[in-house]
């Protein structure tokens, strides 16, 4: 049975998620070339999981593809998979947005799994490895003199045949693996720039200072330029300094409004360095760990101890894949969740589009953001092991952990750098969590340094689920199997049950496929919600009165074969009741002494 959502009905196949893809440093002059494509699958085996074909030798098109959806999902219009001894190729012709004269051709990636490389007339003008981040590449010197140029882009994805990043996509889909994605998944777009203009820029709120630190980047300013910042609210000017460029510098915000779940209030931040302006918004808040009143270690909002009431997101659509229908798609799970009295969304092994976390900040929801994980085929012992009450074990037996390459382990670092880089200043990202249930996992301890180092104004669940190194500031437990109980030995972390529940509910024609999964299974709606309300009330309230600091509930969605979402795969059919659920999750809150009001 094929899935569709009702904005994949919607679709406009010519301009699909037209929005700009990157509110976190916008300007006018851009332009989408999202939408129909060219493409060919050819055979390339290389043993090099990191090998591409030459993209200025593109073969002849097979047909069409709507980009930026994945050839394995309906809404590409091709519906086939990828299979490692092959390359994904596309191409198309565009015309630039504005006159260029003296001006700079950026060329960006919102996402392309795995590796790929790009060509433009005939040039290459560069290429990537990793499925999850964004990159870009000025192509203003590859630009033929025509009115028209070619793009062509060589993709290869070997899933999980190497230790190359690939979070839950498996070559064998089912239970809590899913089908692979590959290729572009995330908007391709072009701009123009001045010469000097804002490259990157950082908005670090800092509370106790009461000022948000500034950092602009520029790859072609001169030495000593500086750039004019200005803070809005409603309208009205805030703030507004003079900053040198590449000098993280505090910009003075009088009285500030801070930013939280109950009020994601967001200043408006205008940039302007030489002819360029840019714009972003910034929210002040802080994150960290302490204790409450009563000595129980608990995790901190502006300096407060805080709840978070979360549940898992995967970030999954029946006929988009890893990719959203539209924007008014990519909103709607974060409202929903709101509208249930959740606080938080922990994204579970995937990194979102930026506009999912401008959705987050404006919207006032919290977000715990996953790694991605790779490595080697994954030995049950450490992945399934745990479940059945298996033990804990040491994460620096690379083999049992799947990490014997060093390769593999060096580019899983620099990967997860490049997310913390990426993603620091989202306002509503609170916590990273580099490992999940042992998959890939190595050195969790060490690398819970690392990321403090490159970010020490967020806490870190260094190993969700098993394999505690005891390290970070989470003892981190999921529990599916067995009664939830209060912590009987302390802990200076804050203790998290990071995923619980999945209880099942299949939604007759709301279904990926026959098989379904869950880790309880129910037939009625009813019967469904009243297990998932006596969990809370029974197991969950008891034990955040005992010293329980966070949860996350499995899971807003159904995934193709998991039927335990809170809404079904086609989110069409939202199973929880909103009144019942936002009641249950204040309990949650009162328990915690933290008040029992939901989110707005």
């Amino acid at each position: 049975m094929t899935l569709t959502t009702p904005w994949g009905e919607q679709l406009d196949a010519d301009a699909p998620l037209p929005e700009y893809p990157r509110p976190q440093l916008a300007r006018d002059d851009w332009l989408t070339l999202n939408g129909r494509w060219r493409y060919a699958v050819t055979d390339f085996a290389d043993a090099d999981p990191l090998a591409v074909p030459d993209p200025t030798g593109a073969p002849d098109c097979d047909g069409t593809i709507v980009v930026p959806f994945s050839p394995e999902t309906p809404l590409s219009g091709v519906g086939r998979r990828l299979g490692p001894a092959e390359a994904l190729w596309y191409r198309r012709s565009f015309g630039l947005p504005v006159a260029t004269h003296g001006r700079r051709v950026l060329l960006h990636f919102g996402a392309v799994d795995q590796t790929c490389r790009v060509a433009v007339d005939g040039v290459e003008v560069g290429g990537h490895s990793g499925g999850y981040l964004p990159f870009s590449f000025d192509i203003t010197s590859a630009l033929g003199a025509g009115e028209a140029h070619d793009l062509v882009v060589a993709v290869r994805d070997v899933t999980d045949t190497s230790w190359l990043a690939r979070g839950k996509q498996s070559s064998r889909p089912g239970g809590i693996w899913y089908t692979p994605q590959s290729g572009i998944w995330q908007t391709v777009w072009l701009e123009v720039v001045p010469t000097v203009a804002v490259d990157a820029l950082d908005l670090l709120p800092d509370l106790a200072a009461g000022a948000v630190v500034v950092t602009v980047r520029s790859d072609h300013a001169p030495s000593g330029a500086t750039a004019t910042i200005t803070l809005s609210a409603g309208g009205e000017r805030v703030a507004e300094a003079t900053v040198p460029v590449a000098v993280p510098t505090p910009v003075a915000v009088p009285q500030p409004r801070l930013w939280s779940p109950e009020d994601p209030f967001l200043y408006d931040v205008t940039v302007r360095l030489a002819d360029d302006t840019v714009t972003s918004s910034v929210g002040m808040r802080s994150f960290g760990a302490g204790t409450d009143e009563r000595g129980h270690p608990r995790l901190l909002l502006n300096g407060e101890p805080y709840l978070p009431v979360g549940l898992l997101d995967q970030g999954y659509w029946p006929d988009g894949g890893y990719t959203a229908p539209s924007d008014e798609a990519l909103a709607f799970d974060i409202a929903l969740a709101k509208r249930l009295g959740y606080t938080m969304l922990r994204k579970q092994i995937k990194v979102e589009p930026l506009r999912w976390y401008h959705h987050c900040d404006r919207l006032g929801m919290l977000v715990w953001q996953d790694a991605v994980s790779g490595g080697t085929g994954y030995n049950a012992l450490v992945t399934q092991g745990p479940v059945a009450g298996g033990p804990q074990l040491r994460d620096h037996r690379y083999r049992l952990f799947a990490r014997t390459s060093a390769e593999g382990r060096a580019r899983f670092e620099a990967e997860l750098t490049a997310m913390i880089e990426h993603l620091r200043s989202v306002v509503s990202v609170s916590l990273w969590v580099p490992f999940n249930e042992g998959w890939g996992q190595f050195d969790a301890a060490r690398i819970a340094d690392v990321v403090r180092g490159l970010d020490p104004s967020r806490p870190v669940d260094h190993a969700s689920g098993w394999h505690d190194q005891g390290a970070g500031d989470l003892r981190s437990l999921h529990v599916y199997f067995r009664a939830v109980k209060a912590p009987r030995k302390r802990d200076a972390r804050v203790l998290a049950l990071t995923e619980y529940g999945g209880f099942s509910l299949a939604v007759p024609d709301h279904t990926w496929s026959r098989k379904t999964f869950g880790y309880k299974t129910f037939t009625t709606t009813s019967s469904w919600q009243d297990a998932v309300v006596r969990l809370h009330d029974e197991q969950i309230v008891p034990a955040i009165a005992g010293g329980l600091g966070a949860t996350v509930y499995t899971q807003l969605s159904d995934v193709e074969d998991e039927v335990n979402g809170l809404v079904t795969y086609d989110r069409r059919v939202v199973k929880a009741d909103e009144a019942t659920f936002r009641a249950m999750n204040d309990r949650l809150r009162a328990a915690a002494g933290s008040g029992a009001r939901s989110p707005s």
